[in-house]
């Protein structure tokens, strides 16, 4: 058995970056960047005007009240094509291209119109509500980085650089089966020995936000012949995740077969719960993540080990999603796994946030990993902790990604 730290390490050294392909900005949203993106245009590509109100030469102006002789206007999408000259204004609207001559705005209600006679009320400095060319990046310059998972906020500003479509790698190929006997899939009539497939449903919605393409292979069933068939159905995958059978009962063939092939198994048991159970390695040549079988397990496996390899994969440059909070309530000693506690926010006595894991954290209860924030990290032979204590959590939501 070995440690959580040390899994990672061995999950994200057997992935290599997957290629590349050209998408549409439409399509880019969740998607990474595989090389640097640079503005092709300067923003703004002039000087525009910041408010509603009239251009002017600051010189002009700098004796106020005066009265200036509007000459034209501008309006975004139809500049003045003139140049102002001493005492003269041109009627200017926000992002409107600033005119020749004009070095300053004064905003409209600093001013009285009478007809073509405007008089300005206020002396205003050189540059005042003005913005000048590239004030918000210029061109050539390299905005993105390639690694970026997109968010909304980058695909507005890939088009204000005026970059039509993006370079990006493609999405992991990420194959799954359930696995076991008792399983039947949602809505239909249970014997009292069977229990709904859920979790098939959980992985391919993992795999969906951490930017793959799930392959769902169905339920296996508990013989080695069948696990074999499913694992021969895989070839091409860039991943194949079993649900299941990872553990050491009699039916549990995944741990099984991946034992027998020493050469390919990477580890079996982490020193962590729930989700002891995991085993990492290859069969015939794909890489197998065996995930153990009860729901939460899945889950923070998923979060932990899943999200390694489709990082690695997808050679995302994604910060660390563990912060600091303050804990609400006692907790005990911590044995040698590293626990992950399923908790919510909560509000203390004086108002502060704190953070709260719920009572029973038993591996099959679903409902409360629904309902958790975070999860609370408990690292190996931690101290008890008291109400007040910081501890390490880690957050469902990271980055665009929710789970």
């Amino acid at each position: 058995m070995i440690s959580v730290a040390e899994a990672l390490v061995k999950v994200k050294a057997g992935f290599s970056v997957v290629s590349s392909e050209q998408i549409g900005l439409a399509d880019g949203l969740g998607r990474v960047l595989s090389e640097d993106v640079a503005a092709r245009v300067s923003h703004p590509p002039m000087a525009v005007s910041a408010m509603d109100g009239y251009a002017v030469r600051a010189l002009d102006v700098a004796g106020a009240p005066v009265d200036l002789k509007q000459i034209g206007e501008s309006q975004a999408g139809a500049g003045f094509g003139g140049t102002v000259k001493t005492g003269e204004t041109v009627r200017i609207f926000t992002g409107a291209l600033l005119p020749d001559g004009a070095d300053t705005i004064v905003m409209q209600e600093n001013t009285k119109a009478d007809g073509a006679q405007i008089q300005i009320n206020e002396s205003v400095e050189p540059g005042k509500f003005v913005r000048p060319a590239g004030m918000d990046f210029s061109e050539g310059e390299l905005l993105l980085k390639a690694g970026t998972i997109l968010s909304a906020r980058d695909l507005g500003l890939v088009a204000a650089m005026n970059v039509p479509s993006l370079k990006v790698r493609r999405r992991p190929r990420v194959a799954f089966t359930a696995t076991g006997e008792e399983l039947s899939m949602p809505g239909g009539n249970l014997s009292p020995d069977q229990i709904v497939s859920s979790n098939s449903f959980a992985v391919a919605a993992y795999i969906e936000t951490l930017g793959g393409v799930p392959l769902n292979l169905g339920i296996t069933r508990d013989d080695e012949g069948s696990l074999r068939q499913v694992i021969a159905s895989a070839k091409g995958a860039d991943l194949l995740l079993t649900i299941g059978g990872a553990s050491v009962g009699d039916y549990d063939f995944v741990s099984k077969l991946m034992v027998e092939s020493e050469a390919n198994l990477s580890f079996y048991k982490v020193a962590m719960r729930p989700g002891k159970p995991l085993i990492f390695g290859r069969l015939s040549g794909v890489p197998l993540l065996g995930l153990p079988g009860n729901p939460v397990s899945v889950g923070v496996t998923a979060i932990i080990f899943l999200k390694a390899a489709m990082n690695t994969m997808l050679g995302a440059d994604e910060a660390e999603a563990m912060e600091n909070a303050v804990l609400g309530c006692e907790l005990p000693a911590n044995d040698h796994r590293q626990d992950y506690l399923r908790a919510v926010f909560a509000h203390d006595a004086e108002g502060h946030s704190v953070v709260r894991p719920f009572g029973p954290q038993d591996s099959a209860m679903m409902a409360r990993l629904a309902e958790a924030d975070c999860l609370v990290i408990r690292p190996p032979e931690a101290p008890a902790a008291k109400a007040g204590d910081r501890v390490d959590i880690l957050r469902f939501l990271i980055g665009t990604r929710t789970f």
